[in-house]
Parts: C-alpha cells; structure tokens; sequence
C-alpha cells in the first residue's frame, strides 16, 4: 500500500516528462517478465488538434485517424503495433473518444472524485488520493479490443453506422490500482442491486458516456474488473482517462469508462444514452430503417455486447508486401495475434492455404502466462496472478510455411478457436452498427512476375484490400466464395435506388417547349423535374421556402436542385401538381437552353433562376466545429441582395459520389457589405453512431480559392423594418419578437435582431431565448451581449445550456414550458420566430400554442 508521501510524489508527477526509460521504473525480480516497449511521451501539440477542444492533449502523428479531425479516434498502424510486442506504449495504444477530452490539471488529481451512490447502505465519495492510499493496489496485464476492430470489412459489404476500423483496434497494457470489487464492498451494495453503471466526465451530446456491468461480475475475483490510474507504470494519459478509469477485462473496450467519475448501483442496466444506443449487435435482418424506426431494437438487452468474440488476424504477410521468389528463402514465417473473450483462453490458430479444405496448426505463445508465475510488486502494484485461470491477454501465433506453398495457393485463411470450443466463423455476421465482426481472416497471394503479392481484406486509412476490389468486379462479397465469382454466376449489379413514384395516375397530357413557357409565369409557375412538368401555383403560399423558390423556377428544369433538396415526404406530395409530360424534343431543348452570361457587372450578386460562383477567401476558426467562411462576390463593389430573414442556397459536390449537395443558409454578413459574404457554419463531423453532415464537411475541407454556387433569395419571412414584416407576401406590422433559437439557428434569427438594434427609428422590442449545450456552442455571443450592454430597452437576451459548466451564472437546460411562459407570453401584435433543431422546434411550438399563441403568429425558419 502506498505511503502518504509516496502517493504525494506520485500525483505530482508531471504526466508530459518526454523519456519513459526502464532505469526510471521499478524493475522486476524475474527478467522472464514482459517488460512495456521504449516509450516516448508526445509533448507537442499536432496541428490537426490545433482549434479542436483536444489542443491540450499531446499525439503521436503515427496514429491513424478514422473519424477525420475530431472526436479522436484512431487505430495504430498493425504492423508497428506488432512490433511493439505482446505490451504496447501508451502513445500507440488504440483510442476511441466519444468527444472531447476532458482536461485534467495536475493540481486537480488529488481532488478528483469519484461518488459510489445508487442501491448501496454507505454512499462514499473517494477522491484520487483515498484510492491511492486506502485500497490495495494491483498491476495486470489486459488487452482492451474496441467492439468495432475490423468494422471496414463490414462497411465495404454493406454501410453500417459504425466509422471504418481496421484490424489493430485493440491494445495491451500493464494496469495499475485497485479491484472495482474492494469498493464496491465498502459501500455495501444492497440486496437489490444487480448492476453497476458507470459514468465519465467527457460531455457528449447525448449527456456524459456511461454503461454498466453486472455486479456479480464486478464482486468476482476471477473477471478481474479494476480502476486503474497507471498505464506500464505512468500515469494515464489524457486519451485513456486520466486520471481514472474502469478496465473490464475480457469485455468490449466500451465497457471500461475513462475519466471516471460515478459508480451507481441499480437494479436494471443503465439507461445512458450510449449504453442504449452503442455497443450492440442487432439481429443481421435489422436494417439501419428499421432500427431507427423502433427503439426496442436498442432496448433489447439480449442484444448488448459484453464478452468479446474469439477473433484472429494475420499481421505478416503484411498488407500489399511482396515475396521475391528468386531471393526468398524456403520458408515464410506467417504470424499475428489472436484473442478470446470472457477470460476464455485461445486453444488454438489454424491456417488454410486451400479454401479451408484443411488446415495446418499454428505455434501459440502465452505471454500473459509468464506473469503467472511471478509473484511481486510492479508500478506500485502487486502482480498476483497465479491463482487466477482467466486469460485476458491476445497471443501471438506462427507457422512456418513453404514458399511452394504459397506459391501454390490463393489465399492465406486464419481462425481461430477458444477453450469453449468457439471457432471464428467462416461468414460475415453483418449487422447495423457493424460490431464484433470476426470471419476467418484471409490474405490473398496473387503472383505477379517472380514476387508473390499479398493483400489484407482491407486498409484503415486508405482505398484498396481484396475485399474492395472483388467488389468493384461485381462480386458477392457474401455468396461463401469471398466474392470470386463461381463459374456461371453473374457479376452483381448494384442495388437500384428506390424510387418515389412523382407522377398522378391517369396523366397523360404531352406537353410541348412553347406550351411550358408560355403558359408559366411567376403567378403561375410551372416546372420540369425528370421530364414532368409540373403546377406549383398551389402551393406558392404553404412552401417552407417561400413562394420565391417556386416563382424562379418558372420555365426552367429543376431537375437537380429538387432532387438534390427535398425529402421523400416532398416528393410524395408531387402527384397533387403534376400536370403532364414534356415531350422528348422539348427537354432536350430546355436542358441546352443556358442563359448567355452578361458581360455587364450585375450590381446585385444573387439570382433566383441561375447558379452563381463564389469564391473563398478567408476562413476564421470561432471553435473547434465552428468557422466563418468568408466569400468573394463577382467584384468588389457588388451587394449580395438578400432581403432581412431570407435565406440563399449553396451547392457543392459530394467528393465522393460527385452527386450534388444542396442546402439554405442564412449568412450573417451585413445586407449593407459589398463584394463579401460572411457564412457562419458548425462542422458536424462524423462519429461513431452519426454519419457527419454532409455539406458541412465538404465546406470544412475547402481550400482558398475554391468556387461554390449559390442561388437565391429563399424564404416566406422578410423583414422590412420599423416592425413591418411580409408573410408570403403579406404584410403585417408587429411591435414586439420573441425570437427563440438554438445552435446555429441564431443565424436568420441574428439578422432580424440586428435590423432592430442598428435602426434607432425602430421602435420594435426582442426577446431573444437561445438554447445551446455548453457555454463555448453560444453563436454570435458577442454582438448579442453587445445590445444587451448599450442599455437598449429593445433587446433581452437570455441564455440557457443544457450542459453548463460549474461556473454558468446564467439558465441551465433546455427551452422549456417555464421558459416560455416567462419571457414569451404572447401580447397584441406580438410574434415568435423560431429557428432550431427539429425536436426543439416542435417541442416549443406546441408550448407556445397551448399558451394561447395563434399559429399564424408563430414563424419557422
């Protein structure tokens, strides 16, 4: 047990010393001991963490990223991974973040608390030196495997929701500090109490990450479940939880908590968020609609993930290597690693070199074992393993193969069994989050010239893998084959697009060039999508985009930019305005019929029946997902000419299909400013269980000087000033908004704001609600507080944050009913607009007309 001064000395530490050397640590009696690899300790900041919530957490640059810049998510290139050995160095060892990573000082570890409550007869409160000091310390060695290690092979079958791990998504590490079970029992779960859930201090969208465990399993010596604060003898790093985390051995990654925070007893699993929602193998007929359809699917118990999976892979022959045959040897040494879960040991690794026709037994070691042996103290704790049976450790497997052989041969198939007699399937069990994929693994042997070229089923971080290419020749990845086609089986075709059916029974009107544009005006706007021509003249009035974005397709082919826009539940509704076919003749002649561009500078930059370019020409960082994208007009002295409240569409490509992406942003750029236009945009980038917004990331990755279109104006809402405001092109005066906003909805909301502030004439009032999750998501902050702060009586500005930090003087949660009833009660010529996430919309728009608001006072942007 630490003393006093030992544990002072050891908190003190300073977690960034840059040299990890042996002769700095305890050493072991026994050298026959796996020792941790040469470890150096990052200490600068990478420039792609530069501007993220992550600029405080030093990297190594080897680490592959899979989920682009942030949250941090990254596997280790597998074949330095292997070389590291059976214990691999913190600065390699696989990372899966939720988000941010909290920022633990040195001067906090002591303090840092960790509350056991919930079913238990003693609640305590520990900080980091009472774990220390009163709870017996161990140290063990554990190989942490991510639920999602070799996922790409899945989302090249089939797109899971899952990001595209490769093979080295997993880890092994020495761990250090006391059993979960030691405190458990100091605070007396009761009679009732089944599971313990577990909670971090990393804030998530969702709430903090959090999952839970049986009990029975965190009480049992032999499962091994421990809080550890060491790593091969240093303390843990920010990527691994420091200061404190849960290590459940034998278990999925996503179990073992990092930055713990909480230990709640309960008498059911844990409700969090991603306890639900993540770390689940949903049955394979399951598709991604249908498991977003119906929540049982992810309330389903029987379908969480807690043991992992016997797996095994071939790290060398390496991806794309190459065997000269001229001056190879006799024979090759094929190897890789292999592991089991629930403690079960691996009994053994079989290699195919004929389509599993048979197979030849490969050589294990059990490193683990050797610490089995060895009794002693180890990084401040005691490693005493040799009354424990379970296996919590991958091993290393080998087999010396002829080269005539592999000569011979097509592929390299491995598998593996554990002492349940649990054997690696030989197919692909795919299923929506694309979890605990482990078919045999194979490596194919192609022979070009005098060198035998292997290749992986895939690469982490880049295109290529047999499993890509057997794809692209039309082969079925899932027909027992590994998509090589059986003589006389056709190539697979890709699966058709569903179709949404546009047209109204019984239409059979032709309809010719000169029939469309003469009869199609601005009242009377008709337009062509795919060939049919359609009426929109009734619903110029309800669009969401405003009569406009009807009117300025008179005549024209929409085609793309109504494909590209609008959901399944719009195009649903086009039967009610479709009125005839455009013949042949006529849409070729509408296509091809481009408006010739004027050689006369436009005064005003936006039209709303043609694409205009933009170019970027600045991009400044507001937050780590938030940038102002700053855009070149056509010349200097030209107005964007957007009216208050509308919004323009934007289009760019998406990189990869080369499909469209068409969206409405409203720009916060001032009406007045000349040959600019300023575009505020939160990044929503991709992650685990969400797919990244598509034109975000696209904008993201922009580099100056490169054009996008925009088009415009849209929009039902304009306003003109002095209270009045036009409704689908009625006016209507008003004396006060109660403007109520969320994340970036403070945009179209913000240009309304402004008009009222900036105008000293205007005598129109603002009551502004804007709800975000934490105080660094406030948009805008600055200018709002600004008008706050002139001592204008016009403007009151509240906040609230549904993840306030300690020091938040200001509301806490989201918009709710008391809110409303507070600040937006509804009063004679009075309106609220309103501009938001989905769920925050629809939840204020019914408090607000339970509250006595009529709906034609309520505005959407």
């Amino acid at each position: 047990m630490a003393t006093i001064t030992e544990t002072a000395v050891e908190i003190g530490k300073s977690p960034l010393k840059e040299h990890i050397k042996w002769h700095d640590l305890p050493t072991p009696e026994e050298p026959n001991i796996p020792l941790p690899p040469p470890s150096v300790n990052p200490t600068s900041i990478l420039d792609l963490d530069k501007g993220t919530p992550d600029s405080h957490v030093p990297r190594d640059p080897r680490l592959i990223r899979l989920t682009g810049v942030h949250p941090f998510n990254v596997e280790p290139p597998l074949t330095a991974l292997y070389k590291e050995g059976f214990l691999t160095s913190p600065e390699l060892f696989y990372v899966r973040n939720h988000g941010p990573v909290p920022q633990v000082l040195d001067e906090d570890i002591p303090n840092w608390e960790l509350s056991v409550e919930g079913l238990v007869e003693n609640p305590i409160v520990l900080n980091f030196r009472d774990i220390l000091q009163k709870y017996d310390q161990i140290t063990a060695p554990i190989t942490l495997v991510c639920a999602g290690n070799r996922r790409k092979e899945q989302n090249t079958v089939r797109k899971s929701k899952g990001f595209s791990w490769g093979p080295a998504g997993l880890s092994t590490a020495l761990f250090t500090g006391p059993m979960m079970a030691d405190i458990l029992r100091r605070a007396k779960p009761m009679r009732r109490a089944k599971y313990v859930c577990m909670e971090g201090a990393d804030q998530l969208p969702n709430g903090y990450y959090g999952t839970s465990v049986k009990l029975n399993w965190a009480m049992d010596f032999n499962r091994g479940i421990m809080l550890a604060h060491k790593m091969n003898g240093e303390s843990l790093r920010p990527d691994h939880g420091r200061p404190l985390r849960a290590v459940v051995p034998g278990q999925i990654g996503g179990r073992s908590v990092k930055w713990l925070k909480r230990l709640i007893l309960t008498d059911k699993p844990s409700d969090n968020w991603y306890h639900i929602y993540d770390n689940r193998v949903l049955p394979t007929m399951v598709s991604p609609e249908m498991s977003a359809q119906d929540k049982n699917w992810w309330t389903d118990e029987r379908y969480a993930i807690y043991d992992l999976n016997v797996n095994s892979v071939a790290v060398y022959p390496q991806h794309e290597e190459e065997l000269d045959l001229a001056t190879a040897g006799s024979t090759y040494t094929v190897k890789g690693y292999a592991y089991a879960g629930g403690g079960r040991r691996i009994t053994r690794v079989e290699i195919s070199l004929d389509k599993g026709n048979t197979w030849r037994l490969a050589d294990i070691e059990y490193a683990e074992d050797k610490y089995r042996t060895w009794e002693g103290d180890l990084f401040g704790g005691k490693v005493d393993m040799w009354q424990r049976e379970s296996c919590f450790c991958w091993s290393f497997w080998s087999l010396d193969i002829p080269v005539a052989d592999l000569e011979d041969s097509g592929a390299i198939l491995v598998r593996a069994m554990d002492e349940a007699l649990t054997a690696q399937p030989r197919d692909m069990y795919w299923s929506v989050l694309g979890m605990m994929n482990n078919p045999w693994f194979r490596v194919t042997i192609t022979k070009e010239g005098g060198c035998l070229k292997f290749e992986h089923p895939t690469h982490p971080a880049k295109a290529g893998g047999w499993m890509e290419k057997a794809k692209k020749e039309g082969g079925n990845l899932t027909n027992g084959n590994w998509g090589e086609r059986i003589e006389g089986e056709a190539p697979v075709e890709p699966e058709p697009v569903k179709e949404i059916n546009m047209k109204k029974e019984g239409v059979s009107r032709m309809i010719d060039l000169q029939e469309l544009k003469a009869d199609s005006s601005a009242e009377k706007p008709w337009f062509v999508v795919n060939g049919e021509v359609y009426d929109g003249t009734g619903f110029l009035e309800g669009h969401p985009g405003g009569a406009i974005s009807i009117s300025s397709s008179a005549g024209l082919d929409v085609s793309e930019d109504f494909l590209a826009i609008h959901s399944e539940t719009a195009k649903m509704m086009m039967p009610d305005y479709h009125i005839g076919t455009l013949d042949k003749a006529s849409v070729e002649a509408l296509k091809n019929n481009v408006c010739p561009a004027s050689d006369e500078p436009r005064p005003v930059f936006l039209q709303s029946r043609a694409w205009s370019k933009i170019k970027l020409s600045e991009v400044k960082n507001v937050s780590w997902d938030t940038r102002i994208f700053v855009f070149d007009l056509e010349h200097e002295k030209q107005s964007l000419g957007l009216p208050i409240g509308q919004h323009l569409m934007i289009k760019v490509l998406d990189p990869a299909t080369k499909d469209p992406i068409i969206r409405s942003y409203t720009p916060i750029s001032s009406t007045s400013m000349e040959g600019k236009m300023e575009l505020l945009v939160k990044i929503y980038f991709q992650s685990d269980t969400i797919p990244g917004g598509k034109m975000t990331m696209v904008l993201n990755k922009l580099s100056l000087g490169a054009e996008i279109d925009c088009k415009g104006p849209t929009g039902r809402f304009e306003y003109l000033g002095n209270g009045r405001v036009l409704i689908s092109g009625k006016e209507r005066k008003v004396r006060s908004f109660k403007m109520i906003c969320g994340g970036t909805g403070i945009t179209p909301i913000f240009q309304v704001l402004r008009a009222v502030m900036q105008d000293p004439q205007d005598p129109t009032t603002c009551v502004v609600l804007d709800g975000n999750r934490l105080e660094e998501d406030i948009l805008c902050r600055a200018e709002l507080d600004a008008y706050v702060a002139a001592g204008s009586r016009k403007c009151t500005l509240v906040h609230t944050l549904t993840k306030g930090s300690e020091n938040w003087k200001g509301r806490r949660g989201r918009i709710s009913e008391e809110l409303l009833q507070e600040y937006a009660s509804p009063e004679d010529e009075s309106m609220a607009i309103l501009c938001g996430p989905e769920a925050m919309e629809k939840s204020a728009k019914k408090i607000l007309l339970d509250h006595g608001w009529a709906e034609s006072d309520l505005h959407f942007f």
